[in-house]
């Protein structure tokens, strides 16, 4: 087929890129570079540089940072041992991964408050046992414990799908040739899943830095990340062109760090790490 008489099918795509996608960030902009009378300013871009505005967006990137790693650390071994796994069962495990994420975002977090709170299911096990209650909603803990459940899938996926373009004849040539199971992994394996693990930890890493949800219903009004302060700019304070302001430098902030992972994925591809 001609590709010059397929390029309307592009069509609806560059509409709806256009209407959702590029017109919301050009307002963003607009509302970001001016102030409440529409004059030019910068002042609220700078605003990143406020101590509450520096302190929620350093909170924001330890707890992505923490909950990215235990994601990484939990999907390795779970995707090596998918792969192991029969044909047959692969497929159902699969299953069992994705299906917790049909749900609502905002009601899978909604339970886990639920579960944490002081009257939760948890703390009610424990008292039945004879132990003392735990503090553990509204804490840092229960926000990456929140964020390590709704996006362990989004790093799982990307791994597994690595690994099982890794052929079993490859890992068998290098046991062949005197081996061991450790060099082998970290000669074969870990090298030529890298991409993988870079698109795991992009689709981690955004995601836990710009929540606000998790850290609403986890955190209370005890800890705000960069997430809630920009909400609560749009909604409270009604203060669009602060809140657009912070957008912006936060955007700029997950476009470097995904160019970062970017340049390690192109350097790592197919090679070895060290």
């Amino acid at each position: 087929m001609n590709p010059k008489k397929t390029r309307w099918l592009s069509g609806p795509y560059i509409v709806w890129m256009a209407l959702f996608v590029i017109i919301p960030l050009i307002i963003v902009a607009v509302y970001g570079l001016t102030n409440m009378d529409g004059s030019f300013t910068v002042q609220n871009v700078l605003a990143m540089g406020q101590q509450v505005h520096m302190k929620a967006i350093w909170m924001s990137v330890q707890l992505a940072l923490i909950s990215t790693i235990i994601c990484l650390l939990i999907a390795y071994p779970l995707a090596l041992i998918i792969r192991a796994l029969k044909i047959k069962s692969t497929g159902f495990v699969i299953f069992l991964f994705i299906l917790p994420m049909w749900m609502n975002f905002l009601l899978r977090t909604i339970a886990w408050q639920s579960l944490l709170e002081k009257t939760g299911v948890i703390n009610s096990l424990l008292k039945a046992v004879g132990l003392s209650p735990l503090n553990m909603i509204n804490t840092e803990g229960a926000i990456v414990l929140g964020m390590v459940y709704n996006f362990l899938p989004f790093m799982v996926l990307p791994i597994y799908n690595a690994l099982i373009k890794v052929s079993d004849d490859t890992l068998n040539a290098a046991r062949d040739l005197g081996a061991n199971g450790v060099q082998t992994f970290f000669k074969i394996t870990l090298p030529l899943t890298t991409p993988g693990m870079i698109s795991g930890i992009t689709m981690v890493f955004v995601p836990s830095l710009t929540t606000f949800v998790i850290s609403d219903l986890l955190g209370g009004a005890k800890i705000s990340l960069i997430g809630n302060v920009i909400e609560q700019e749009f909604t409270t304070a009604n203060d669009w062109n602060l809140g657009s302001g912070l957008s912006l430098v936060l955007m700029v902030v997950i476009i470097g760090s995904m160019a970062i992972m970017s340049g390690i994925d192109k350097r790592g591809e197919g090679t070895t790490l060290w």
